[in-house]
């Protein structure tokens, strides 16, 4: 096994909610990146933010299992914890 797959799919997964909460900025609000998030956090929506950019790491995980890239997969599953964990204490 390639431990270095693991961590390769844990940073994988935060671009890819980094890119889905600025999607979902661009695509919704009239802020920037870096505005909109400091406009979320003061309104105390920044965790409501990072799980609705997290939810494009379901269709990064289902690409990684057709792809056979099962270690990479379990990185994206990491990094959704991580998240998870993060939104608690934001």
């Amino acid at each position: 096994m390639k431990k270095i797959d693991l961590l390769f799919g844990l940073l994988l997964g935060l671009i890819v909610t980094t890119l889905g909460v600025y999607l979902f900025l661009k695509i919704k609000t009239d802020f920037g990146f870096i505005e909109g998030i400091k406009v979320i956090r003061s309104e105390g929506f920044l965790g409501k933010l990072i799980t609705l950019g997290a939810v494009l790491n379901i269709a990064l995980f289902f690409l990684l299992l057709q792809f056979k890239k099962e270690l990479m997969a379990r990185g994206v599953v990491l990094a959704t914890i991580l998240l998870a964990i993060i939104t608690l204490f934001v």
